[in-house]
C-alpha cells in the first residue's frame, strides 16, 4: 500500500469509525502526511517504524525549529492514532506512539478584552455596505455567544430562534448545544438578515446563516482575515479567538459557574474551562496594581 492510500484510508477511518470532527481529522491527517515524508527520506516503511524512529522524527521536526511544546503534543497525538488505526487493520501489532510521552505545558493564559474595548473596536466595523453589515453581525454574534470559528460558519438561518435569543449550535464532535445570545447581537443579525443577505445571496439558496459575495457560505480563512483587517485598524492585538476568551471570561466574572460555562462553550472537560478562573484572577491583580495605588493616595489626602 502506498503512502497516499494509506494516508487516505487513515483519513476515512478517524471520520466513519472514530467520529473525530473534520477539524482534527485534518489536522491529523497534516500531521501523518509529514511523517510519511519523513520516512520515506529515511527509506522506512511504516511497518518498520519503531520508538527510536519516532523519536528520531520529532528531533528532526525540533531541529528545523517546527515544534514547541504545544506542536510537539498534537505531533504524538497525531503519531498515536496512527498507529492505533495500523493495529486495527492488522497492519502491525504494536504501537510505537505509546512510550512517547507529551510535554508538559505551563498554564498559557488566554488573551482577553475588556468588554468596552470590544464595543469600541466592534463600532469601527463601517456597516454602509452588505459586507460591512454582515461583519458586524458576525462578530457581534461570535462575541456574544462565544463561538468557535468553526461554529459560526457552520451556523444555518434556521439555527437562530429570535424569540428565545438561543442559537443551536453544531460544535466538535458534531455536538450539538444551545447557547443564548444577547440583544446587541440579534438587533445586528436582524439588519444583516434584512439588509445585506438578500444582496449577497442573489440567486444562490443557501441555507448557511454567514455568506460571501458569491452567495456560498463564508470560509473560516475569510472570517479570520476580515477580522485582522479590522485588529489591525482598531490598534487591538488579537486573534478571533479572543472574542471567544473574553466571553468566557465575562460569565465568571458575573457569577456565572463552572460548569455552566463549560456548557455554554462545548469544552469536553471541565479542566479547559478551568483555565478562565486564571484569567479572571489575573485580571483583578491587574485592576488592582493599577488602581489601589491612585485610591490610597486620595485617600491619604489631608
Amino acid at each position: 500500500m502506498n503512502g497516499q492510500s494509506l494516508l487516505d484510508r487513515y483519513y476515512t477511518w478517524l471520520l466513519v469509525l472514530e467520529r473525530r470532527s473534520l477539524l482534527t481529522a485534518e489536522t491529523y491527517k497534516v500531521e501523518i502526511r509529514r511523517f510519511l515524508e519523513w520516512l520515506e527520506m529515511e527509506r522506512l516503511l511504516p511497518e518498520e517504524a519503531d520508538s527510536s524512529s519516532l523519536m528520531k522524527y520529532l528531533n528532526f521536526r525540533r531541529d528545523k525549529g517546527c515544534l514547541d511544546s504545544r506542536s510537539v503534543a498534537k505531533a504524538i497525538s497525531s503519531l498515536r492514532s496512527f498507529f492505533r488505526y495500523m493495529a486495527d487493520e492488522g497492519l502491525r501489532d504494536d504501537n510505537p506512539a505509546r512510550v512517547l510521552e507529551s510535554p508538559k505545558r505551563g498554564i498559557h493564559l488566554p488573551e482577553v478584552l475588556h468588554r468596552d474595548r470590544v464595543d469600541r473596536m466592534l463600532a469601527l466595523v463601517p456597516v454602509d455596505s452588505p459586507i460591512g453589515l454582515r461583519n458586524r453581525a458576525l462578530f457581534e454574534f461570535i462575541y456574544s455567544a462565544g463561538l468557535r470559528v468553526s461554529e459560526a460558519v457552520f451556523l444555518n438561518i434556521k439555527d437562530i430562534y429570535f424569540t428565545e435569543g438561543i442559537a443551536r449550535v453544531l460544535g466538535k464532535g458534531n455536538k450539538e448545544r444551545l447557547i443564548p445570545f444577547g440583544e446587541e447581537a440579534a438587533y445586528w443579525l436582524k439588519r444583516y438578515l434584512a439588509d445585506a443577505r438578500p444582496y449577497l445571496a442573489g440567486k444562490v439558496r443557501s441555507p448557511a446563516l454567514f455568506i460571501g459575495k458569491t452567495g456560498k457560505r463564508l470560509s473560516r480563512k475569510g472570517i479570520w482575515k476580515n477580522y485582522m483587517k479590522l485588529a489591525t485598524v482598531a490598534g487591538v492585538p488579537s486573534t478571533l479567538h479572543t472574542l471567544r476568551h473574553s466571553y468566557a471570561t465575562e460569565l465568571l466574572a458575573g457569577g456565572a459557574d463552572l460548569r455552566s460555562v463549560q456548557e455554554l462553550l462545548g469544552h469536553a472537560d471541565i479542566a479547559t474551562t478551568q483555565i478562565y478562573t486564571h484569567v479572571d484572577v489575573s485580571l483583578l491583580r491587574e485592576s488592582h496594581r493599577r488602581y489601589m495605588p491612585k485610591l490610597r493616595r486620595y485617600l491619604s489626602r489631608p
